[in-house]
């Protein structure tokens, strides 16, 4: 079995966040970044477990620079095979799919994990931008999941609820919490790490169909206003002229 498994970097959640003039770019002085964690803590991980049971290759991709091969080193301490980084700094989320998709589609993935949505932008777009230009199914949210021969049997979340659903391979798999649980490098993979081959990939070029135009800071919250219980009046003002839920 041949698996993918899609890794991002996002900055970690203690870190504040501030932007260019433009709004474009993330500004990086004083921020930590960390392998994105649904990709690491969920699709990496079952990808490691599904290879335990039936054997087969892991091999993981990222679209970035050079700053991220110590957390894609990260995901080889964990348990992957092999690494390939697409040497380019992406736009949107589209560019990131066009990329992993011409790569896998060079290389005849069984499936290719990717984590349902990263901890920056929540967008959840990804996956199943990989999944429309490989043309082949995609289950998204997707908390467990078995191999039956050549189909995946998942259950996948769903607003209130939970939708069970098979495909055949291969298949493009968004990862939810639940899936697995979370591993943490020992010494020996750590140690092996560094043996495991990374391999550096010049991209493709791509049609532009995204344009960012900024990014914005959410409103700063305000504090705690304490209104008398006895003034349903001034508690009806403010929720019809401040809060405007009524």
């Amino acid at each position: 079995m041949k698996l993918l498994v899609c890794i991002s970097k996002t900055p970690d959640t203690t870190s504040k966040i501030s932007f260019s003039q433009d709004g474009k770019r993330y500004l990086d002085e004083g921020i930590q970044y960390i392998l994105n964690p649904y990709d690491e803590w969920y699709a990496l991980v079952r990808a490691i477990e599904l290879k335990e049971k039936f054997g087969g290759q892991i091999d993981v991709i990222h679209v970035g620079n050079a700053t991220s091969d110590i957390l894609i080193r990260k995901a080889l301490a964990i348990g992957a095979d092999a690494a390939f980084r697409i040497d380019m700094e992406p736009m949107n989320s589209d560019e990131i799919a066009k990329q992993i998709a011409k790569f896998a589609k060079e290389n005849s993935y069984d499936l290719i994990f990717c984590g349902k949505e990263t901890i920056d932008h929540n967008s959840s777009e990804v996956a199943s931008r990989i999944a429309q230009y490989l043309d082949i199914p995609y289950l998204s949210y997707c908390n467990h999941l078995e191999i039956e021969n050549d189909k995946i049997v998942a259950s996948c979340e769903l607003e209130g609820g939970v939708a069970l659903l098979e495909a055949k391979i291969p298949v493009v798999i968004s990862a939810a919490k639940g899936l697995a649980e979370q591993r943490i490098p020992n010494m020996k993979g750590i140690i092996d790490a560094k043996k495991k081959p990374l391999e550096v990939i010049s991209p493709i070029e791509t049609e532009q169909l995204v344009e960012l135009v900024c990014f914005e800071l959410p409103p700063v919250k305000s504090g705690v206003k304490m209104i008398d219980p006895t003034q349903i009046d001034e508690m009806v003002a403010v929720f019809k002229n401040e809060l405007k839920i009524i």
